[in-house]
């Protein structure tokens, strides 16, 4: 079976997952690199563990978030589905298993929110552990007079925690927000499909999503 290991440690992809970071920070995104995809993959394996879920799901979980932004090495338009392609093609040269590359490539390609839907608890794993990664060592501008909207709300987290309880079942995204350098209805602006698709993935595996920001639950 392909393991998680054999995927982060093969440095065709991590060529890609790289050089797909290195367009997206020329057109101004924020950090979509191996501290973004290493994170998904460390806390989407980590959360379907902690609800029950066997081994080999939570590794493919693993999988698809480490590879979840690959398709950006193409273009940001419609990145999850050619990602999903791509995924398919360089885990398949691997010697994945059918049945383990399908999930795979179902949650890459339904991980966006303009087009996602969590359709096994894989994908919404991915989803979530996605959607949740707020931080302010995310954004790479270091003019701040020059911040968009992206890079002000990620910049005004000043604290993020998000935190699964597995017997409450309850899946928590807790922010500490500096309301001088971004209001609330910023962050809304900018991050409401992302929490609702939260809010549907967290559904799937029997989980309720909450948005605590500084200190006071919006969702």
């Amino acid at each position: 079976m392909i393991a998680y290991a054999d995927v982060k440690n093969s440095e065709e992809i991590n060529t890609y997952i790289r050089q797909a970071d290195v367009s997206l920070k020329e057109m101004g995104y924020t950090e979509h690199s191996f501290a973004h995809v290493t994170r998904c993959a460390e806390l989407a394996g980590a959360w379907l563990l902690d609800l029950g879920r066997d081994d080999r799901e939570a590794e493919l979980a693993r999988i698809a978030a480490y590879m979840h932004d690959i398709g950006n090495v193409i273009n940001r338009y419609g990145h999850a589905q050619s990602g999903a392609l791509i995924v398919f093609r360089l885990l398949e040269k691997l010697g994945m298993e059918p049945e383990d590359l399908a999930v795979v490539v179902t949650a890459v390609g339904n991980h966006d929110e303009s087009s996602a839907h969590p359709v096994s608890a894989v994908a919404a794993a991915v989803i979530l552990a996605d959607k949740t990664d707020v931080r302010r060592s995310r954004v790479r501008n270091d003019d701040t007079a020059s911040f968009d909207i992206h890079d002000r709300v990620n910049y005004a987290v000043t604290r993020a925690d998000t935190a699964l309880d597995a017997q409450a079942r309850t899946l928590t995204l807790d922010l500490d927000v500096d309301s001088d350098i971004c209001s609330v209805t910023d962050y809304f602006e900018i991050f409401l499909g992302r929490m609702v698709l939260c809010r549907r993935a967290a559904e799937f595996l029997g989980l309720k999503f909450r948005l605590v920001i500084n200190g006071s639950i919006l969702m």
